[in-house]
This record gives structure tokens, C-alpha cells and sequence, in this order.
């Protein structure tokens, strides 16, 4: 059992995570609460590590072992960082958790879901968040937000545009079996119009 308040954000590359993320944690701070902001992978010191192996190191990863790795680093940012957090209290915000190895590994690697969630469900000893937020947005204007940028893409980002429509009709799916700890919102809107669709939400698990 745990005391705080466990949110995810999910969705595919380019769709406004971290923004998000930057306007939920001020709402919160502002109403008092104490936050972690963290992020999957390289939450904590290790996972910065298996972070570089899976995102920045040059060749392939076998996609078993990219899911392994990600279920790695995932267990012990549990242990070390989104438990002991929860436990205190706190509110903990983490940009991706399990549903993004779920959509990525299990369906944009053609691994099979179900054992990629039996992985990741062994790795975190079943903690799921309170509330997971997925950003929905089609994979071609995804695509075009992340090329906006000007920053080099990473080992993922530089899949096809397939991939990430896979992966996105992964979220979609899971979202429609477990309605009750999804939000889905349509990322074409404002910044300011999602933000207002995100705290109506975390306010009702608060209490507010």
C-alpha cells in the first residue's frame, strides 16, 4: 500500500510529455505538495547508465534484451525512488512508466504483450500508478513536433513513422481496457487546454 499519489505520461515521441509534466508539478507545488519529478529510463543514477545503453549507443538492440533492460532499470527506480516516495506521501510524476514498454517493446518490437507486462509487472512487485496520462497525437505530427526541434534523434526516435502508429494504437488499447487509471487526451489542443483536462483530474484524486 502506499500514501501518495502515483501519476504516469505516457504517449509517443513528440507529443508534449514534458511540458505537461512542468505545469503539473508547479499546480502541485503551488497547492502544497511535496513532488518527485522523474523520468523512465534514467530515473536514477543507474538507470542513466542502462539509459545510454538503450538510447545513445551505437548498433542494435536485440528487442528482448532492450525489453529486459528497460524492466532493469524500472525495478530499481522503484525500489530506490517511486516507493520510498509514495510511502512518504509524496506526489510522484514520472514521464513513462511499464505502458510505455508494453507499447513499445510488446508492440512496436513485435514482442508479445503480455509477456512484456509479466516482466515489468515482476520488476515493480505490481505497483501500477494512480493515474496514468496519455497524450494522444497522430505518429506523423508527432514526428514533425520532434524534427521542430532541431535536436539529433535517438536510437528510437529514428524509427518509422509505422512504428510509432503501432506503438500509438498500443496505448489507445490499453487505455480502453483500464478506463478507470487512463486519461486520454487529445494532444492537438492548447498547452493550456490540456493542462486544465490533467488538473480537473489529479483534483478528484486529491480530494480538491
Amino acid at each position: 500500500m502506499t500514501a501518495g499519489l502515483f501519476i504516469s505520461l505516457e504517449g509517443i515521441d513528440g507529443v508534449g510529455k514534458s511540458t505537461q509534466s512542468d505545469l503539473l508539478e508547479e499546480f502541485l507545488r503551488a497547492a502544497g505538495r511535496e513532488v518527485v519529478r522523474t523520468l523512465e529510463p534514467g530515473g536514477t543514477e543507474l538507470g542513466q547508465e542502462i539509459r545510454h545503453l538503450l538510447l545513445h549507443r551505437k548498433g542494435d538492440v536485440a528487442p528482448r534484451a532492450e525489453a529486459l533492460l528497460y524492466a532493469a532499470d524500472r525495478a530499481h527506480h522503484v525500489a530506490t525512488k517511486i516507493r520510498p516516495a509514495l510511502e512518504r506521501g509524496e506526489v510522484v510524476i514520472t514521464d513513462r512508466y511499464l505502458d510505455s514498454s508494453v507499447a513499445y517493446q510488446g508492440a512496436g518490437r513485435a514482442l508479445k504483450a503480455d509477456d512484456v507486462r509479466a516482466i515489468s509487472m515482476f520488476a515493480v512487485e505490481g505497483l501500477l500508478p494512480h493515474l496514468t496520462i496519455l497524450l494522444d497525437l497522430e505518429a506523423s505530427a508527432a514526428a514533425a513536433r520532434r524534427n521542430a526541434t532541431g535536436e539529433a534523434p535517438d536510437r528510437l526516435e529514428r524509427e518509422k513513422i509505422e512504428f510509432f502508429e503501432t506503438v500509438r494504437q498500443a496505448f489507445l488499447d490499453m487505455a480502453r481496457v483500464e478506463p478507470e487509471r487512463w486519461l486520454v487526451i487529445d494532444a492537438r489542443q492548447t498547452v493550456d487546454e490540456m493542462q486544465a483536462q490533467i488538473r480537473a483530474r489529479v483534483n478528484e484524486l486529491l480530494g480538491a
